[in-house]
C-alpha cells in the first residue's frame, strides 16, 4: 500500500511530458516575454539591442564558416605592394576578405548582420511596416559597412562603400520581390496582414486562427476589447499583450480615438 502511494507521488512530480517539448515551451515563453519587453523600449534602446544580438549571431556563423574556409585553403599571402598595380591589389584584398580565417569572417558577418538588423529595426519603427524600401535601405547600410570593415576594393573607400551598398541593396530588393511573388497569401489572409504582423511581433502567431475564427480582421484591430478577445478563446496573458500593443501603436490608437 505504501509503495502505491509513493508511486502516485512520483507520478505527480514527474509528469509524462517530453523534455524537448518542455524546453521548446520554455524557450517560447522567454522569447515572447523578451519581445514584449523590447517592444516597450525606446527606439535607441531597441535598435541597440537588436543590433548587438544580431551581430553576435552573425559572428558565430562567420566564425564557423571561417573555420571551414581555413580547412579548405590556406590563408592567401600578401605579396609586396610594389610588385602589384592598384587593380591587382584590389582583387587581392577582395579575395582575402572572402577567404579569411574565423576571426575575419566573424567580424565581417557581425558587421553585415548587425547593421542590417539595426537599420531594419529603425525603419520599421519609423515607417510602421516592413517593405522593399526598408529592406533595401538596411541592405545598403550593411553592404557599405562591410566594404569599409573588410577593406574590399581599391584605395577609394567612399566610392567602394557606395558601390558595395548599392550592390547589396539591389540583391536584397530583388530577393524581397521574388519572395513576395512566390509567397502571396490566400485572398482571405489579405484581411489579416496587420493582425499577423502584430501577433508575430509579440510571439503570439499561434492565435491567428482565433482571430480568423471570430472574423477579427485588420479593420477591427482599433476596436478590440478584452471581452472580444475572450470570446475567441485567447488567454488572459496574450490578451493583455495584444491590447497593450494596440494602445501603444500610434496608428491604431489614433483610429481608436475617432
Amino acid at each position: 500500500m505504501e509503495q502505491g502511494k509513493q508511486g502516485v507521488m512520483v507520478a505527480k512530480f514527474l509528469p509524462n511530458q517530453n523534455p524537448i517539448d518542455q524546453l521548446q515551451a520554455r524557450y517560447k515563453e522567454l522569447e515572447t516575454g523578451f519581445r514584449a519587453w523590447l517592444a516597450k523600449q525606446s527606439l535607441p534602446v531597441e535598435a541597440a539591442i537588436v543590433t548587438v544580438t544580431s551581430a553576435a549571431q552573425g559572428a558565430a556563423i562567420g566564425a564557423f564558416m571561417g573555420t571551414l574556409t581555413n580547412d579548405a585553403a590556406s590563408p592567401i599571402p600578401t605579396p609586396p605592394q610594389a610588385n602589384l598595380n592598384p587593380q591587382a591589389m584590389a582583387s587581392l584584398k577582395q579575395a582575402q576578405a572572402l577567404s579569411g580565417g574565423p576571426l575575419v569572417q566573424a567580424r565581417n558577418f557581425a558587421v553585415m548582420t548587425g547593421v542590417n538588423a539595426g537599420i531594419s529595426c529603425v525603419m520599421k519603427r519609423l515607417r510602421g511596416k516592413e517593405d522593399v524600401q526598408s529592406s533595401m535601405v538596411a541592405a545598403f547600410g550593411s553592404g557599405a559597412m562591410f566594404s569599409l570593415v573588410s577593406g574590399m576594393g581599391g584605395p577609394n573607400l567612399a566610392a567602394n562603400a557606395v558601390t558595395s551598398g548599392l550592390f547589396f541593396a539591389l540583391v536584397q530588393g530583388g530577393l524581397f520581390q521574388l519572395g513576395q511573388k512566390f509567397s502571396q497569401p490566400p485572398t482571405e489572409d489579405l484581411y489579416y496582414a496587420k493582425t499577423r504582423s502584430l501577433l508575430s511581433n509579440l510571439g503570439l502567431q499561434n492565435y491567428e486562427k482565433n482571430f480568423k475564427r471570430g472574423l477579427l480582421t485588420d479593420a477591427t484591430l482599433p476596436l478590440l476589447t478584452d471581452s472580444a478577445l475572450r470570446d475567441v478563446k485567447i488567454p488572459p496573458g496574450p490578451r493583455l499583450l495584444i491590447l497593450d500593443h494596440i494602445q501603444r501603436d500610434p496608428e491604431l490608437k489614433g483610429k481608436r480615438g475617432k
